[in-house]
């Protein structure tokens, strides 16, 4: 059992200004039959990212149906939370709409960003999303002290909502380094989230940061894929839990990157998913998406 890389499926086009380089985090979200809509963050020329989408058909040879040249959220109104950028999350069925999780960000000045949490709702179908309001439904508080990342949200039941997110521990000497760990809330509505204090799981033996947690409900548990890097680029790691509480980290091999082409020796961001009873691993290689992103599928 392994990954099979499928390669580069999407490269950015410079088609519109907001989009303009990067495909940056990109989540899968069904459509009917082979397709599914991914999103993801691209960027302008003053470097804030707005999240896009392309329809992708799933088959042996993926590739890009439809491109749709305008962003579908750009950043938020100045001294908004999220006025430098939109980073993806996860997509969520909540009842008769979608929903949008993602990342927000503003400069920051001793550091070189601060984050915090928002959400938007619309169509996967459509592919249309508003947020639901200008403020961020998880900031900085007294147990997040510095800065929050990437959300994933499941729906668990009619009034059970779970998210992994990332949090800064501490911020590192250098300007742009730290400790970055991943932490896990609860909620009734998936609007108003309860913080559980205690990491679920960090940074181990020479990492310094674990981002971007990807999980599904599979078997008796939840398994999670996300990324992981030290002073050297981003690679790519896996672990199960049975409760989505105690974590462990497996020895599942890993799309390695390869060191030449789109991947430049980086593997990030990764979303998994599942389709016609396979299962699907998009990611970014170096860059943080500046080439675009890659497919990867589970070979039984």
């Amino acid at each position: 059992m392994t990954w099979r890389k499928l390669g580069l499926i999407f490269t950015p086009t410079r088609g519109h200004p907001a989009l303009a380089t990067h495909a940056a985090l990109p989540v899968a979200a069904p459509l009917s039959g082979d397709f599914v809509r991914v999103f993801y963050s691209g960027r302008d020329a003053d470097n804030r990212s707005s999240v896009g989408s392309v329809v992708i058909r799933l088959a042996e040879r993926p590739h890009v149906e439809d491109a749709p040249p305008a962003p579908i959220l750009e950043p938020g109104p100045r001294g908004a939370f999220d006025d430098s950028g939109l980073g993806v999350g996860s997509i969520v069925r909540a009842g008769a709409e979608d929903r949008l999780y993602y990342m927000g960000w503003n400069v920051g000045g001793a550091v070189p960003w601060r984050n915090a949490i928002g959400v938007a709702v619309g169509s996967v179908k459509e592919g249309r999303f508003e947020r639901l309001s200008a403020g961020p439904i998880m900031d900085r508080d007294m147990v997040d002290h510095y800065s929050l990342s990437y959300p994933w949200v499941l729906q668990a039941g009619p009034r059970s909502w779970l998210m992994w997110y990332g949090t800064h521990l501490a911020w590192g000497a250098d300007k742009a380094d730290m400790s970055h760990a991943i932490r896990r809330a609860t909620s009734a509505d998936g609007i108003s989230w309860v913080r559980d204090p205690v990491v679920v799981l960090g940074p181990e033996e020479e990492d310094i940061a674990v981002v971007r947690p990807s999980v599904l409900a599979r078997g008796d548990g939840f398994e999670m894929w996300f990324a992981r890097r030290g002073h050297g680029p981003y690679g790519l790691g896996h672990a199960v839990s049975a409760d989505g509480i105690s974590w462990r980290r497996t020895a599942v091999q890993m799309p390695a990157p390869d060191t030449e082409g789109w991947e430049g020796g980086a593997a990030t961001y990764p979303a998994a998913f599942t389709h016609a009873g396979r299962l699907w691993l998009l990611y970014n290689g170096s860059g943080y998406g500046a080439a675009g992103f890659g497919l990867a599928v589970w070979e039984e």
